[in-house]
């Protein structure tokens, strides 16, 4: 039974949250925005971690694909820095106004439904926020969570510097880094990856299992909105019904594909269709009990 027809017989609506990723699914990746991202990761650690420059661009797709970020990634290995800092170094330098305009469709798009919308994003609260009030969304979601919110409790008290040069050495050095090329990607690997990360992210069964518990949320009555296909694997698997945003192609862990996020209404008729029904419901009613019967 669909959403419509519950409404109809009067019973619980079949969906009753919308859960959404922030970058390049409530905005484009044409923005550009996420080329300045990885330009100022690599800067980061190369100037800040010592990491040799030309190892830099490997290194940090390596970790990206094995920990979910590469932020995540340096922090298993064994890198020490302040993740604030990491945070503001690649974040706080970002060209918000030139590549993020007010997307007024969008706005009234999220504002037409009345169902609980919540942003789940790996980035900090602070780069969430300036990314809602360029995009003009502030107001359209009940909560952020973040990175602060899925780790409240992080390594900052005991990173507070970068490694030294012999840091970053290929291998295991006196810091405890661990040079992610040698590691056992099969079985020849001398040095076993670590797999525990220190940070909760996605697309980790952790992140999603504190999302659900924080925001009371129940899986199967949520969409989850990514760009993401690994995050919407991981979604899939923890019972959410999955969109993947910026793509056309259907595979295994996606429900719907939506080339713009502004397709969203199209795709998913039945929300809107849905409470549609149900407010014309609630006007027939009102209208039954006022009007006054002529005898």
């Amino acid at each position: 039974m669909d959403c419509v027809e519950q409404i109809k017989q009067g019973s619980e609506c079949k969906y009753d949250c919308l859960l959404f990723d922030l970058d390049d699914t409530l905005y484009p990746l044409s923005s550009g925005l996420a080329v300045e991202v990885a330009t100022n990761i690599q800067e980061y650690m190369s100037t800040k971690l010592g990491i040799e420059e030309s190892k830099v661009p490997e290194l940090c797709f390596s970790l990206y694909k094995s920990y979910g970020t590469t932020m995540a990634g340096l922090k298993a290995i064994g890198y020490e820095f302040d993740v604030d800092d990491f945070h503001r170094f690649v974040h706080g330098r970002l060209s918000y106004d030139t590549k993020l305009k007010p997307d007024h469709v969008l706005r009234s798009l999220i504002l037409s439904l009345p169902i609980r919308k919540i942003i789940f994003t790996n980035a900090d609260k602070a780069h969430a926020e300036k990314v809602l009030d360029r995009l003009g969304l502030e107001g359209c979601f009940e909560t952020i969570i973040c990175f602060e919110t899925l780790n409240p409790t992080d390594t900052k008290k005991d990173t507070k510097k970068g490694v030294d040069e012999d840091s970053a050495k290929l291998g295991p050095t006196s810091t405890g880094v661990v040079d992610i090329t040698k590691c056992a990607a099969g079985p020849n690997g001398d040095i076993e990856l670590p797999k525990a990360p220190v940070i909760v992210c996605k697309p980790l069964e952790k992140a999603y299992e504190q999302v659900f518990e924080m925001a009371n949320i129940n899986p199967e009555k949520t969409f989850f909105f990514d760009d993401s296909i690994r995050n919407l694997q991981t979604g899939k698997r923890m019972g959410l019904h999955t969109v993947w945003v910026g793509s056309s192609q259907r595979i295994d862990g996606v429900d719907y594909t939506l080339e713009s996020i502004h397709n969203m209404k199209e795709a998913l008729p039945e929300l809107w269709d849905a409470y549609k029904i149900a407010q014309n419901h609630e006007y027939s009613e009102q209208v039954g009990v006022e009007t006054p019967v002529k005898a």
